[in-house]
């Protein structure tokens, strides 16, 4: 559920060219996908539109690689945090019906939250509350399959304290949509599920779009996974912890559905909509801004359990790409830059996932542990067999693939490390940022 690298920025500062809409011709988008599904590299499915057309969707691997379950377009994954587009909808359509105001104090509803007289619904809405967020507590991954309660959840943010004063910054907090959560339910006295699928899907007719792990429909259910040496099963948060911060299920082709429909003011009105789109500190009310060259869309990502997401929306061409991944491996910024640039004639090159073998020697040799004194990260380079891996201090490790016998990418991650053997040094680059560190 948190927010990831993935989502800014697309192709922001470069030169501009001149970007027309074409013909969308699928056949691309089907070698970039057999490229994936070739290389093990991205398990999961894809929907592109224009307006209510949709001009392509896609399913690759497997929904359930030990009943050897291949995904289909109706396969169902967990969308992760795009449950906020849909949370952040539900509260704008509540405060045109008066039910609620933006500047509405948290106290409210929650007095003993820090700073809960200062905090307001619009600050829960843009990430500025400055409330704690409980998927960062240092336990979380000891608790997060069990059911939690909401006094449970409250008390984990008012134990974690004020992370800064309201309004003084941004910065992404699940428990900020957890709040938002709980106050719809008590503003319309109606639980999540139920609004969600009176106020959203009956709509417009989102037909596989639920609050939590389907359980009418179990054969279009799909696993998540994580890669390492192979696809490893993962565990499932409780729904009633992301609740509308991340637990929504749903499609990509239901998700092209519902950004058509919010851009289309179909759920809610235009002032609502451009209220959603106000930028501030990276953060609009639900959505993020995403730049492609000169043009500007919005959307939003998710990550929950091995599941990652994307959707982004483009006015300008009414345009909506959504991508929902079980089994990750690849950038999912890159299948989405790529998929604007059939929409828009600016294509990108297929990928090349191809890798070499590196000696014994080659391997042994870069093998130990990297530091950066600023900023302070150690690298460790390890291998298991013929595989290489890296793992950034405190966070999971993750396969590296050799380019050639200096040169190991991680696709996923956007990750190059270049080794300087005479040196005993690497460079990583990474979203545009490089930094050297020495064994």
């Amino acid at each position: 559920m948190k927010r990831t690298s993935i989502l800014l920025f697309l192709l922001s500062g470069l030169s501009v060219p001149v970007l027309r809409a074409q013909e969308f011709n699928p056949s691309r988008m089907d070698s970039l996908m057999s490229t994936m599904d070739k290389n093990n590299a991205w398990m999961g499915s894809i929907a592109i539109a224009k307006g209510d057309k949709l001009l392509y969707q896609k399913a690759i691997g497997y929904a359930d690689r030990a009943q050897q379950k291949h995904a289909t377009t109706n396969t169902r994954y967990g969308i992760g945090s795009i449950s906020k587009t849909f949370t952040a909808t539900l509260v704008l359509k509540t405060i045109e019906l008066g039910k609620l105001q933006m500047n509405q104090a948290l106290s409210t509803f929650y007095k003993d939250i820090p700073n809960a007289d200062k905090i307001t619904i619009r600050q829960l809405l843009d990430h500025s509350s400055g409330v704690h967020s409980v998927t960062d507590d240092k336990d979380y991954l000891t608790w997060n399959t069990k059911a939690q309660t909401e006094k449970e959840l409250v008390e984990r943010m008012i134990k974690g304290g004020a992370e800064f004063d309201p309004g003084s910054k941004h910065e992404y907090s699940n428990s900020n949509y957890i709040l938002l959560t709980y106050i719809l339910e008590k503003v319309w006295k109606k639980d999540y599920a139920f609004l969600l699928n009176q106020q959203i899907c009956q709509p417009l007719k989102l037909e596989q779009t639920t609050f939590g792990r389907p359980q009418n429909s179990p054969k279009d259910v799909s696993e998540s996974y994580r890669f390492t040496q192979d696809w490893g099963l993962e565990p499932h948060t409780d729904n009633s912890i992301p609740l509308g911060a991340g637990a929504i299920w749903s499609t990509p082709t239901d998700l092209v559905k519902f950004f058509n429909g919010l851009f289309d003011h179909k759920l809610i009105n235009s002032t609502s909509l451009e209220e959603m789109k106000k930028i501030n500190g990276g953060y609009g009310l639900g959505l993020f801004p995403m730049p492609f060259y000169d043009r500007q869309g919005f959307g939003h990502t998710g990550g929950i359990d091995g599941y990652s997401s994307v959707a982004s929306h483009f006015d300008d061409g009414n345009y909506t790409v959504a991508l929902i991944s079980n089994g990750n491996n690849y950038n999912n910024n890159e299948i989405l830059k790529f998929s604007f640039g059939e929409l828009y004639q600016k294509p990108f090159p297929l990928p090349d996932l191809s890798e070499i073998q590196l000696t014994n020697e080659e391997t042994t040799s870069i093998l130990g542990e990297y530091k950066s004194e600023q900023p302070p990260i150690q690298i460790n380079i390890t291998r298991d067999g013929t595989k290489i891996f890296g793992q950034v201090v405190g966070q999971p490790t993750f396969q590296l693939k050799p380019k050639d016998k200096n040169t190991l990418v991680q696709p996923q991650y956007g990750v190059k490390i270049v080794f300087d053997r005479s040196e005993n040094k690497m460079t990583l680059y990474q979203n545009g940022q490089t930094l050297i560190l020495k064994k």
